[in-house]
């Protein structure tokens, strides 16, 4: 997959796809039925997004609500079978363009589309004042075609990036799984730890999960992918999320365990598939309580991840 960070001065070779456009926060399965109506034989298969989110630019102060990081989406869309993905800087000159110059100077003069598909909810332009049925009329204007798909819903439920995260919060995965199409990820390096894991006969692979919607703390029966280095391959294990209450940790992770692994995940990119949670955080008044507690943990993962 190409990926192109700006919109102008691309050459022949990077112009003329078929793409979807939105912010594709999780890659749910309503964005699953964009991307795919977007899918062309004439054209190469591309995806506008852009990077950081609006929100983020907007309110940079507020909590962390992303579903997955920019690499974690990129990855994702590269399996998705995306020959381009055109992340565009949002700033103060993308922020700022009226509806009428981002689809002609951004879609029209700089990508040169053959055609765009949106969701029916997708709003462009400062102040969000363009709507689908505008970038239709725009795209008539333009010379590009432009389809807009409708919501995906079942049982009354639409799948989106905020139901998601509500499913999450609640500590319900599977729910979020049914609406993502895959299960929630929590992807980026392995950090070096206060190694207190491995004191307890539970060395564990540290991640940040800096800047993205926090799921309900707890532990976790987990499915995990080491993407690079000498271990790359799929593993079992449990992982807890959260501020490690006995010790007096206040800052967020994920601390996963790999059942029956061995070796060194210092650096090595690990994507984490959160399956189940088991139970919320408790700080135990003791070490071998906790031990005990880590026990029955990995013998319920197990279970868990068993009967998958």
């Amino acid at each position: 997959m190409q990926v192109f960070h700006h919109w102008t001065g691309l050459d022949g070779s990077a112009r003329g796809a078929s793409v979807a456009m939105g912010n594709f926060d999780g890659l749910h399965l309503g964005h699953r039925a964009v991307i795919d109506m977007a899918r062309r034989s004439d054209a190469p298969l591309g995806v506008i997004t852009f990077e950081p989110h609006p929100r983020e630019f907007f309110f940079p102060d507020a909590a962390p609500f992303r579903l997955m990081n920019a690499q974690a989406r990129a990855h994702r869309l590269d399996m998705l079978g995306v020959e381009r993905l055109y992340e565009l800087p949002f700033d103060s000159t993308l922020s700022q363009l009226s509806a009428r110059d981002f689809a002609v100077q951004v879609l029209h003069d700089g990508l040169g589309i053959r055609h765009v598909v949106i969701g029916a909810d997708f709003c462009f332009g400062k102040g969000r004042t363009g709507t689908a049925a505008d970038l239709q009329a725009l795209g008539s204007e333009l010379g590009f075609d432009v389809t807009v798909a409708d919501l995906v819903a079942q049982g009354g439920e639409v799948f989106s990036s905020t139901a998601i995260r509500a499913a999450l919060t609640e500590g319900d995965p599977r729910r979020a799984a049914r609406m993502l199409g895959h299960w929630h990820r929590i992807e980026g390096p392995v950090l070096h730890g206060e190694k207190r894991g491995r004191a307890l006969g539970y060395p564990t692979a540290n991640m940040s999960i800096d800047g993205l919607h926090p799921p309900r703390f707890g532990v976790y029966a987990v499915l995990v992918d080491v993407l690079d280095g000498p271990h790359t391959g799929r593993y079992q294990g449990v992982a807890s999320m959260g501020v490690r209450p006995m010790f007096g940790v206040n800052s967020p992770n994920l601390e996963t365990f790999l059942f029956d692994f061995k070796g060194d995940l210092y650096g090595a990119r690990l994507s984490v598939a959160l399956v189940e949670h088991l139970r919320d955080e408790v700080a135990y008044a003791g070490v071998d309580k906790l031990i005990a507690q880590m026990n029955a943990d990995s013998l319920q993962a197990r279970a868990v991840l068993t009967a998958l």
